[in-house]
């Protein structure tokens, strides 16, 4: 049976991180066995649909590299790939199904249910229950077809044999053996809307649609053994696909699933993309726009649950797709270490060529007022990037290349302003008036600045540390004859004057 594997997210808001690792190890499976990687959505639950959800997922897969073989954009055989689109199919199951006596009618009211669940405790609708409420089962055959004509809403249910053994061979965590009994009668079809719900649609659809393995998180396991009966109830058991429940991410501290909360309180983000809540505003960050590459997100996502043979930390997507494997994947939660992700980002942002990196520093700098040469902020980029994980953090970084300061470090100014700094500086601007050639060669100015302090019998701290004040305004930044190289000669004195006018 050739791999085939969906990825089938609600679009009832923004995809989770989470989302997106499950997304990340259905394509490298797929792409792994020369397989199909399916995008479905499933939108069945109408009250809980988002404006913009879905254009959000496919924008993220997109923007992450992961490359969808069918789906609602791209078409295929089985279309619709929407399960809105799709009631008429499922419809006609659940006629299979009730037809067969696998399935019932339930007429019973919200209120009817919340009188029996004060009434019996830790109620649920099974084979002990069932007896007890309003539905095909209790009823007789012209009562249950009246009602239906009289438009009375009604649920159709899966008939559960009660106190059987469903055996859940799962290639991540081994057979699970789940009694039935512990299972309720679980909603297939509402007719309020015409709609299945997940577990009726889901399994529809991977039946249909020919899906080999269906790998989703571990919160989905306990569903696992109802699509078990759902494949023997419609016959399907032969074509049943296989099952990988992956381990959850969990909060950075361990204790818990990721959520949201833990990216606002630690400042992280938990979604791919920015994120504009439709109803309240709110607008949440993505890896995106916070300046991670994709190639990082899909890189430091692989680790998060999945570790390969040797110590090899930095993957290609091609090298993942080529080591993966379910055998080498944790059954336990994996911790999100956002410092980490961080880490990958610093790599990937060393790869990039210099010129990919002044593209996107010069729109920076024009956001700023900032015009400059291509050469002069390649020079920077060269001698900075290494101090950066985010081209973002260019500008906080190296601002004070293009930008003379206009206020000092307080801290700065009073441990290294001393009473005859502005006497000694005075004097290193005339030492550097005479060099004509200051700026053009840093190791020759370096020496020549060190042999005047050692004539002048100044103590090298007593020059160097003002000196990088004035230049930059703080006790901060690269080797300061790379500065001096790179600003010239005229903004280097000029900066050097400004200082011993302004501090004080």
């Amino acid at each position: 049976m050739k791999v085939r594997v969906r990825f089938a997210p609600s679009p009832t808001g923004p995809l989770h991180i989470g989302g997106v690792r499950t997304a990340l190890y259905n394509y490298l499976f797929a792409k792994q066995h020369g397989g199909d990687f399916l995008l479905r959505i499933e939108d069945t639950d109408a009250a809980r649909l988002v404006p913009g959800a879905e254009e959000y997922i496919n924008e993220s897969l997109q923007w992450l590299g992961i490359k969808v073989d069918e789906g609602v954009k791209e078409g295929g055989a089985y279309a619709p790939y929407k399960q809105s689109e799709r009631k008429e199919i499922y419809k006609h199951f659940v006629e299979q199904l009730l037809s067969e006596g696998k399935a019932y009618y339930a007429f019973d009211t919200p209120e009817e249910l919340e009188a029996k669940r004060l009434e019996i405790k830790n109620f649920q609708y099974d084979a002990s229950t069932r007896i007890l409420m309003c539905n095909s089962l209790t009823l007789s055959e012209t009562e249950v077809q009246q009602r239906i004509n009289n438009k009375e809403q009604y649920v159709v249910r899966l008939r559960i044999e009660p106190n059987k053994e469903i055996h859940v061979f799962d290639v991540i965590r081994g057979e699970v053996v789940v009694n039935s009994s512990i299972l309720d009668d679980k909603v297939l079809f509402k007719s309020s809307d015409g709609l299945p719900t997940y577990h009726l649609a889901n399994v529809v659809d991977d039946h249909l649609m020919e899906i080999s393995h269906v790998i989703r998180g571990e919160e989905w396991l306990p569903s696992a053994p109802l699509h078990v009966l759902l494949y023997r109830a419609f016959g399907w058991e032969k074509n049943m696909p296989q099952f990988a429940h992956l381990p959850l991410l969990l909060k950075p501290e361990g204790n818990g699933k990721l959520s949201k909360r833990d990216g606002d309180r630690l400042g992280f983000p938990v979604f791919p993309l920015e994120w504009k809540d439709p109803k309240t505003g709110d607008v949440s960050t993505g890896y995106r726009e916070t300046g991670y590459y994709p190639e990082a997100v899909i890189n430091f996502l692989a680790l998060l649950g999945w570790h390969p043979e040797t110590d090899q930390e930095i993957f290609s997507m091609q090298e993942l797709i080529e080591q993966f494997s379910f055998e080498r994947c944790s059954k336990s939660g994996a911790k999100f270490d956002f410092e980490k992700a961080k880490w990958f980002n610093h790599h990937y942002l060393q790869q990039k060529s210099i010129d990919e990196l002044v593209k996107d520093f010069q729109s920076i700098l024009i956001s700023k007022g900032v015009i400059a040469e291509n050469k002069i902020v390649a020079k920077v980029i060269a001698l900075m990037r290494e101090r950066i994980n985010f081209a973002q953090e260019l500008w906080e970084t190296t601002s004070y290349f293009f930008v003379s300061p206009t206020i000092y470090d307080e801290k700065s100014v009073q441990k290294h302003w001393k009473p005859d700094t502005k006497q000694q500086l005075s004097e290193l601007m005339s030492k550097i008036e005479t060099m004509a050639d200051f700026g053009s060669n840093k190791v020759e100015d370096e020496a020549q600045i060190m042999e005047w302090i050692k004539n002048k019998e100044y103590k090298v701290g007593n020059i160097m540390n003002p000196f990088r004040i004035a230049l930059v305004g703080a006790s901060k930044g690269p080797h300061i004859f790379d500065l001096t190289t790179i600003v010239g000669k005229e903004e280097t004195l000029r900066r050097i004057n400004k200082a011993i006018e302004a501090i004080q």
